[in-house]
């Protein structure tokens, strides 16, 4: 019995349902693999830069007391007495030291203020607020007071704010930090420049060496593609050290200049933002040859014949002809190394000098050394939204304008 034209449209969806839900099935141990090995871990580490367990948690009875309060003279007695009551609670647990540590981040030297005043609960008497003050002159400092209660919220923008080199005051506006503490943005500014010079070099490096390998003969290309794969089997380590030891001033590339006459005396190319820069381009560079090969491979030869034979210069025809089917590899090849570069550590830990280390450095720092998870969550938050914002301006011109070079 034949079909109707609505009952086989009617079985080819539900073909087509059975079909995606199979694939899904199949796809389901590495979709589950992802999200709970690397989505979750990653949204909980960028989770940090707002978290804000310590002070809302550990001192209730404070923030409560202080929601009301004027910031500009010290609290009243309530608070005083609240403040008291909490850190006698919070005396002897884990919560004391995280509440310590967290607020020694906003006001240095808080930490061991509030150890101290911790205790001291224990043998308050009323008139609380004469009390402390008696016994603990910092807390007549209204700017303590507000470093509680701009961190009354369960979410923060503290580690934010500090990553951008802004602060809130005791008042609760944002403000500049001191300009002796404002490194953040240099930071990042550091960062790009680095990434962007880097990402020049290996383009004006690696775009010569595709064109030559995507218009070799097959035999040729495969050597040349082995060549350019072959630092992938060394450790990424063993490359930076090796650089450490060819660049140093009794190293091979110091020799060989004085050798030329190039110099006369070893030129300091380790430890500074030379070695750095040579380090990275080596390391990153088949990351570009390899984009823009899969691209070149693909432009036919004849384009170029064919603008020759119409009377078009070499330079138009590669400008003209030849870069607009390019400029897909370009800005892969681009894009990859550029991210890569953002958040690179190896290579300015070992070869770099103290002013050429990068944002990788201080999220290792702040998450391996004093253990503060928000500034480094915050760090690497920022560098996310902006590679991401990045990518978004890409797509929106690769998608839009087509890449062309009029």
């Amino acid at each position: 019995m034949s079909l109707s034209a609505t009952e086989l449209a009617a079985q080819v969806r539900k073909a087509d349902r059975r079909h995606e839900r199979l694939m899904l099935g199949l796809a389901a141990p590495t979709i589950g693999f992802i999200v709970v090995f690397f989505a979750l871990p990653l949204a909980l580490f960028l989770f940090r830069s707002v978290d804000n367990p310590e002070v809302h948690d550990t001192l209730p009875r404070t923030l409560a007391a202080l929601a009301h309060w004027d910031r500009r003279t010290l609290p009243d007695e309530a608070a005083f007495a609240a403040l008291l009551a909490d850190l006698k609670t919070a005396q002897g647990k884990p919560e004391l030291s995280m509440l310590a540590r967290r607020l020694n981040y906003v006001v240095p030297g808080f930490r061991s203020i509030i150890i101290r005043t911790a205790r001291l609960s224990g043998e308050a008497t009323p008139a609380y607020r004469d009390f402390l003050i008696a016994r603990e002159p910092a807390w007549r400092d209204v700017a303590h007071w507000g470093a509680i209660a701009n961190e009354s919220s369960r979410l923060t923008d503290f580690y934010l704010l500090g990553a951008l080199d802004l602060r809130r005051t005791a008042e609760g506006r944002i403000a500049r930090v001191d300009p002796q503490n404002a490194v953040f943005l240099d930071l990042f500014a550091r960062t790009f420049w680095i990434s962007l010079t880097v990402t020049l070099f290996c383009l004006a490096i690696g775009f010569p060496v595709a064109v030559v390998i995507a218009q070799a003969k097959p035999d040729t290309a495969n050597l040349l593609l082995i060549l350019v794969l072959l630092p992938f089997w060394s450790s990424l380590l063993v490359r930076a050290t090796a650089w450490i030891i060819l660049l140093q001033d009794e190293g091979l590339v110091n020799q060989a200049l004085i050798w030329l006459g190039v110099i006369e005396r070893p030129v300091k190319l380790i430890f500074n933002r030379i070695g750095l820069i040579i380090s990275m381009t080596h390391v990153l560079l088949p990351f570009m040859i390899l984009p823009l090969y899969s691209v070149l491979k693909g432009i036919p030869r004849d384009h170029m014949r064919a603008a020759a034979s119409l009377g078009a210069p070499p330079v138009v025809a590669f400008r003209r002809v030849y870069l607009p089917q390019a400029l897909p590899g370009v800005v892969a090849g681009s894009a990859l190394v550029f991210v890569i570069s953002l958040g690179y550590y190896v290579a300015p830990a070992l070869v770099g000098g103290p002013g050429d280390q990068m944002i990788g450095y201080f999220v290792a720092y702040f998450t391996s050394s004093t253990a503060n998870w928000g500034m480094a969550s915050a760090l690497g938050s920022l560098l996310l939204v902006i590679v991401a914002l990045m990518y978004l301006s890409l797509a929106r011109v690769v998608g839009f304008d087509r890449l062309r070079v009029r």
